[in-house]
C-alpha cells in the first residue's frame, strides 16, 4: 500500500525528543507524521522495571506539560505515564509498530518504505536514540535463550547463577540488584577496573561487594564461549569454566547506523562515528534531513541526554520552517 500524498515532515522515532519534534512541527503548522517501530517511548519502555531516572522530572518535561512525580527523580513507570500524557495532550500524529526499512530520494522528495506502507515527505528528522540496538559480543553461544542484552527485573534470577558482562552503570546496577535478591552473581570485566563513570553512590557498594567476595569479578577478562550450562572465560590466569544459568550482557547500545546509511547520512572518520551535521541547525549532509537527540553523538552515548537535547526540536524547526513555511518561527 502506498500513500502518494507528500508530507512536509516525517519524524522517525517516538521517544521524548521525537515527540518534542512533533510538538514543534504542530506549532509550525507542518503536515507531519511520527513513525515508531515499537511502542510509544520504546526505549524507556525497555528500561528495567524498577529504574529511577538520574534526571529530575523538571528536566524531562517537554511541550509545556508539567511532569509531576512522587519524588524529585521519577521512575520508569511515571515517565511512561508522563509521555503518554504529552502524546495525548498534543494529539500528536504517530503510527506505532511501523519500522522504516528503506529510504530513497527522488526529485527533492524522500520516499520511505516501512513494514506496512510507503510515505513521501519533503523532510526527515531521525530521532531514533540508541537503546534499541545492543552492542553484540560476537562470541559463540551469544544467540542462546539464556543470553539477554536487556534487563527487566530481578525475580527470574533468584537462586540462579548469573554472569553479568560489563563495567559501567548498567552492569553494576544489575549485579547489585541481583545479589540482594539472592542470585549467585559473577561479573566479567574486559579492563582492570570498573568504569570511572559508575555513579558515585553505586561504586563503593559494588567495589565492597567484590572485595568481600559476595559478588565474584574477573577483570582483564573476555568470554570465549557460552554453552547451555556454562561459560568459558579467558582470564589473566588462563581459561576458567563456570557453571551458569544466565548471561546478562550489559555491553551497551548503539545508534541504528544501518538506517543512517539508507538515508544517506555520512559519519565522521572518528572513533564515535559521529553523524555529520550542522551544529546550529542539526541538518545532515542530506538536504532537509536532520538528526535529533542522543544519536547526534554517534557512539559517544554518554554525551547527550533528554535534558540537553530538548532544544533540538526548536533548532531544527526554525531552520526547516524557513524552507517549508517561511513566515513561521518557533519560540
Amino acid at each position: 500500500m502506498s500513500d502518494n500524498k507528500v508530507l512536509d515532515l516525517v519524524i522517525i522515532g517516538a521517544g521524548p525528543i521525537g515527540l518534542n519534534c512533533g510538538i514543534a512541527a504542530t506549532k509550525a503548522g507542518l503536515d507531519y507524521l511520527i513513525l515508531e517501530k515499537g511502542v510509544l517511548v520504546n526505549s524507556l519502555y525497555n528500561f528495567p522495571q524498577n529504574m529511577t531516572f538520574f534526571s529530575t522530572s523538571v528536566l524531562l518535561e517537554i511541550g509545556d506539560v508539567p511532569f509531576i512525580s512522587h519524588n524529585t527523580k521519577p521512575t520508569r513507570q511515571e515517565s511512561l505515564e508522563y509521555y503518554n500524557r504529552v502524546y495525548q495532550s498534543w494529539k500528536l500524529k504517530a503510527k506505532f509498530y511501523e519500522e522504516v526499512l528503506d529510504v530513497e530520494k527522488q526529485e527533492g522528495v524522500y520516499i520511505l518504505k516501512t513494514n506496512k506502507q510507503i510515505y513521501h515527505t519533503r523532510a526527515i528528522i531521525l530521532s531514533t536514540g540508541f537503546y534499541d540496538l545492543p552492542r553484540l559480543m560476537h562470541i559463540k553461544g551469544e544467540d542462546l535463550p539464556k543470553v539477554k542484552h536487556y534487563y527487566d527485573e530481578p525475580h527470574p534470577y533468584i537462586a540462579q547463577k548469573v554472569l553479568v558482562v560489563g563495567a559501567a552503570n548498567s552492569a553494576c546496577d544489575v549485579a547489585l540488584e541481583l545479589y540482594y535478591k539472592g542470585a549467585d552473581v559473577t561479573m566479567s570485566v574486559r579492563k582492570d577496573s570498573l568504569s570511572h563513570r559508575v555513579k558515585y553512590w553505586i561504586k563503593p557498594n559494588i567495589e565492597n561487594r567484590i572485595k568481600e567476595g559476595s559478588i565474584k569479578a574477573y577483570f582483564n577478562t573476555t568470554i570465549e564461549e557460552i554453552t547451555p550450562t556454562s561459560v568459558i572465560l579467558n582470564t589473566p590466569d588462563g581459561k576458567v569454566t563456570l557453571a551458569n544459568d544466565w548471561v546478562l550482557a550489559m555491553t551497551g547500545y548503539q545508534p541504528n547506523f544501518d538506517l543512517f546509511r539508507k538515508v544517506g547520512i555520512e559519519s565522521a572518520d572518528d572513533e564515535f562515528l559521529t553523524p555529520i551535521h550542522n551544529e546550529e541547525t542539526l541538518e545532515t549532509n542530506m538536504p532537509n534531513v536532520y538528526i535529533a537527540g542522543v544519536i547526534n553523538g554517534g557512539l559517544k552515548t554518554s554525551k547527550y541526554f533528554i535534558e540537553n537535547t530538548r532544544i533540538h526540536a526548536e533548532m531544527i524547526m526554525n531552520d526547516l520552517a524557513k524552507k517549508i513555511k517561511p513566515a513561521i518561527l518557533i519560540e
